[in-house]
């Protein structure tokens, strides 16, 4: 049975489409079947994989408005067993135009219901918003990851993040939790990094992941060659916290 995550936080910056792209290429290296979906008009999950947008035919896009097949908007990856529904600067206008559909904010999950049985994990990218999409996609979610960059103002807008996600339990998804919160960007050599760390931990305490993701240079390279930082630089530390937040996130589940 497969996990429907997604990775959100209406802040941006916070390191949410990395998160995305090298969890996913992280768990697709620990065997698992892993679909990506990016549900970000800024599409930066596609390109950062590789995926040449314009060249398709159907996205994420299509499948909310008109309803095509998703089998069909899927894609391939240069990562085994690690594929994507990519994301279209259309998805800015699909808002609007899904407003007049029924049932609008169950769209997303009717998509993923018919592909979710072909996979262990589907982690959705949501966009730096509050909007409908992402209103979508905790719909369909198990749970949801929170990235939290270790910088000044690190929890301003979470409290709102987190009243949404109270509305979409009450009202969409009573099975809805948080997995998670992700620190990243973390430098240890910053007092600043450290207290933002030790701020979020006393709030959330075990919701917190043990894995925190450092600041990497190789994370910042890697979507500029359309691969993770797994299959840029597997050595590297960007890798390495990657990995291990996978794994963290698998023991979870076997829990």
């Amino acid at each position: 049975m497969s996990k429907i995550i997604s990775l959100a936080n209406q802040k941006g910056g916070v390191g949410k489409t990395t998160t995305s792209i090298n969890l996913a290429a992280a768990l697709a290296h620990q065997g698992k079947r892993v679909l990506l979906i990016d549900a970000d008009p800024q599409a930066n999950t596609s390109s950062g994989l590789g995926i040449e947008i314009r060249e398709l035919d159907n996205t994420i896009y299509e499948c909310l408005v008109n309803g095509i097949d998703p089998h069909t908007a899927i894609v391939e990856t240069n990562t085994k067993n690690l594929w994507l529904i990519p994301s279209h600067i259309d998805l800015v206008g699909a808002e609007i135009e899904m407003l007049n559909i029924e049932h609008r904010e169950t769209l997303l999950k009717r998509v993923i219901d018919q592909i979710k049985d072909n996979y262990d994990y589907i982690l959705i990218d949501c966009s730096p918003s509050l909007g409908l999409i992402t209103v979508n996609a905790l719909t369909a979610s198990d749970s949801v990851i929170i990235p939290v960059q270790c910088e000044f103002f690190a929890l301003e807008g979470i409290a709102k993040l987190l009243n949404t996600i109270k509305i979409i339990k009450s009202k969409l998804n009573p099975a809805l939790k948080i997995e998670g919160f992700l620190l990243t960007m973390f430098d240890n050599r910053l007092r600043l990094s450290n207290q933002v760390y030790e701020e979020v931990k006393r709030h959330f305490g075990d919701l917190v992941f043990n894995t925190v993701i450092a600041r990497n240079v190789r994370l910042s390279e890697a979507p500029s060659h359309g691969v993770s930082v797994l299959d840029y630089d597997p050595t590297s530390k960007g890798a390495q916290n990657y990995n291990s937040l996978a794994k963290e996130l698998i023991n979870r589940q076997a829990l």
